[in-house]
């Protein structure tokens, strides 16, 4: 088959031929038929991220249909389309118990290793989806209906659970409520509606491109402010009656400012949910005194979602017009021209492109 590899970061992404095998016990073969390409990627591409092994087949954020079923392999059947997770669980630890697989401590990763040239590759997040396929634990695929076209499950599998689950699951929005996301990227358009379908009344969007802040609109965003035009914070607390919103998403994940914003822009009583990734080793300062009004720090991870719940869900909402997945599909592009997605990526252009691979 054919793949994305990163052979070492701040290189360009290689496209080159790889061997398989065959899906071993608990295991099964997808066709990928789409793959988002986000952030996360991009992070590893750049060496942001340097505890990802290399080299690497890039993606993680992808959909398809299951071609083969390994031994002892449950959930899924040959010809399932499926979108799939790159946090598996194991369904028996601490976490899965209490009912969050998204933080499993003993996550399941397939046995069988693609190679090029002998070279055993890792499959990033354990699925690897910039590939024309992918050998995941069965747990990983997550069954969909087969009226749902492959670009727009494919989402479903990082930026929109992320992005919605933050709000929704993570902060648990209520209605007529204040919020405020920094970052309309995918993820944070996400966000956006996840706020805008929970029933947030104000929502502010925060970006430094216009093109961004013009795309929140669409998703559920009531106010815009350009960070690199106006003071931010004053300006949230302006649009709030001095208060300062109710929640605070941080969904940009790339430097100190925003994450510490997000805190200074809440109310008495406030949630700031730290949702972007930041590379490793960003340090954050806040003052003590920052929370003494009672004000809380949290974290989202991938949207504290229930995959084998929450995927079905969100294609649910997207059935009825709730959940906007067309429109976030700025561009498609095939296999090869995956340096060029990252460059469109970089200089903020798209709010998420997809690659076409089957």
């Amino acid at each position: 088959m054919k793949a994305a590899i990163l052979f070492e970061a701040q290189k360009p992404v290689t496209v080159d031929t790889v061997d398989i095998g065959e899906p071993g016990p608990g295991e099964v073969l997808v066709k990928i038929m789409a793959s988002g390409v986000c952030h996360s990627d991009w992070h590893v591409a750049k060496g942001d991220w340097d505890n990802v092994p290399l080299p690497a087949i890039l993606g993680h954020e992808g959909a398809g249909i299951v071609e083969a079923v390994g031994p002892n392999a449950r959930g899924v059947r040959q010809g399932d389309h499926v979108v799939l997770s790159w946090k598996t669980n194991c369904g028996i630890c601490e976490m899965c118990e209490r009912g969050y697989p998204n933080l499993c401590e003993r996550s399941p990763r397939p046995s069988t290793k693609p190679k090029t040239n002998g070279t055993e590759l890792h499959p990033m997040a354990g699925v690897g989806t910039m590939a024309e396929y992918s050998i995941v634990p069965d747990v990983a695929a997550v069954p969909i209906d087969k009226d749902i076209p492959f670009p727009q499950a494919a989402l479903v599998g990082c930026g929109v659970t992320t992005g919605v689950g933050a709000a929704i699951n993570t902060a648990q929005v209520q209605p007529g409520t204040t919020v405020a996301v920094f970052g309309c990227g995918g993820v944070g358009l996400n966000v956006i509606q996840g706020a805008r379908i929970a029933g947030a009344t104000t929502i502010i969007a925060i970006d430094l491109l216009d093109n961004k802040l013009a795309m929140s609109e669409e998703f559920g965003a009531t106010h815009k402010i350009n960070a690199s035009k106006e003071d931010v914070v004053p300006r949230i607390k302006e649009l709030t009656d001095r208060k300062g919103v109710h929640y605070a998403f941080e969904a940009i994940g790339l430097v100190e400012k925003p994450f510490v914003q997000s805190v200074h822009c809440t109310r008495y009583r406030g949630i700031s949910i730290w949702v972007g990734h930041a590379p490793l080793r960003t340090p954050v300062t806040i003052d003590a005194r920052d929370l003494i009004m009672e004000k809380t720090i949290m974290a989202s991870m991938y949207g504290t979602a229930r995959p084998h719940i929450e995927f079905n869900k969100m294609l649910g909402l997207y059935k009825t017009g709730n959940l906007k997945l067309d429109e976030l599909i700025t561009r498609r592009y095939s296999l090869q021209d995956i340096n060029t997605a990252f460059e469109a990526l970089a200089k903020g252009e798209v709010a998420r492109s997809v690659l076409d691979i089957g």
